[in-house]
C-alpha cells in the first residue's frame, strides 16, 4: 500500500454504520413482531371482514418482510463501502436509510391492510 492509500482513509468512519445497526436491527424486530401479531386483529371478525382481511394481509405481509429486507441491504452497505474519504458521504446516506426504511415498511404495511 503506498502512503496516499493511507492518508485516504477516513477516521470514524464506522460510527454511523454502528449506530445505524443498533437501531435498525432493533426496529426490524420489533416491525416484524407487530407486523406478525397484527394477523390476530380479525380474530372476531365475521366472515366477510376476515376474507377481506386475509387476503389482503396475504399481501401485505410480504411487502413488509421485503422492505425489511431492503433496511438490512442498506445497513450492509452501508459496512461494506469501502473506508476512504470519498465514500463518507455515500455511507452515512446508506446508514441513515436503512433505520428509515423500516417505519416506512410498516407503514406501507399497515396501508395495505385491509383492517376490520
Amino acid at each position: 500500500m503506498s502512503d496516499n492509500a493511507l492518508a485516504e482513509r477516513a477516521p470514524g468512519s464506522w460510527v454511523a454504520p454502528l449506530v445505524s445497526t443498533l437501531v435498525t436491527f432493533p426496529a426490524c424486530g420489533v416491525a416484524y413482531l407487530v407486523g406478525g401479531f397484527s394477523a390476530m386483529a380479525c380474530d372476531s371478525c365475521g366472515e366477510g371482514e376476515a376474507d377481506a382481511f386475509e387476503s389482503s394481509f396475504g399481501v401485505a405481509f410480504p411487502v413488509l418482510l421485503g422492505g425489511l429486507g431492503i433496511a438490512l441491504v442498506l445497513l450492509f452497505v452501508s459496512w461494506a463501502l469501502p473506508w476512504e474519504r470519498r465514500y463518507l458521504a455515500r455511507r452515512a446516506v446508506f446508514a441513515l436509510s436503512a433505520p428509515l426504511m423500516v417505519p416506512f415498511a410498516y407503514v406501507v404495511f399497515a396501508a395495505l391492510v385491509d383492517w376490520p
